[in-house]
């Protein structure tokens, strides 16, 4: 196994433990989370269950059906891993399938994905999310500018 494989998988677990790890701490919590919690202007913590994917959309679908399809994008995404030499996209695919990892378990686990983070100006409040969300996008931004941050790390500039 390449050392960017090793990387990417590392960068999996990571992503599913600090997403489980979270979740754990907001169920432990639901009640007194429930109403939400300011924590500072702007951001509240909160206990939601989503039963669809981002923003809600699909919500209401049967759970097993997000579910395979998320397992089969993993799938897609770890041949996408094993394929790359490059450290950055290897690290974005594995963030990318932890963070998926971790909504799959939410998902057979409470036929829903605990979401926590609220964030806010005003009374407009984007959809809460949580740590996986976190890491898909912030994996999806990786690959976008991986071939980018390569080229520099290889050239030193």
């Amino acid at each position: 196994m390449k050392l960017s494989h090793f990387q990417g998988f590392i960068a999996a677990g990571t992503a599913f433990l600090v997403d489980q790890v979270t979740k754990a701490i907001v169920v432990a919590n639901a009640s007194d989370l429930s109403a939400g919690i300011p924590v500072f202007p702007g951001f509240n913590l909160i206990y939601l269950r989503n039963d669809g994917v981002t923003f809600g959309l699909l919500g209401g679908a049967p759970w097993w059906s997000l579910t395979a399809l998320a397992l089969a994008v993993c799938g897609w995404l770890t041949v996408m891993l094993l394929r790359t030499a490059n450290p950055v996209e290897a690290i974005a695919y594995g963030a990318i399938i932890g963070g998926a990892l971790g909504n799959v378990l939410d998902r057979i686990r409470f036929r829903g994905v605990t979401d926590f983070l609220d964030f806010y100006a005003g009374s407009t409040h984007w959809p809460a999310f949580n740590m996986a969300d976190v890491f898909v996008v912030g994996g999806v931004g990786l690959l976008f500018i991986a071939s980018w941050l390569n080229a520099k790390f290889q050239t030193g500039t």
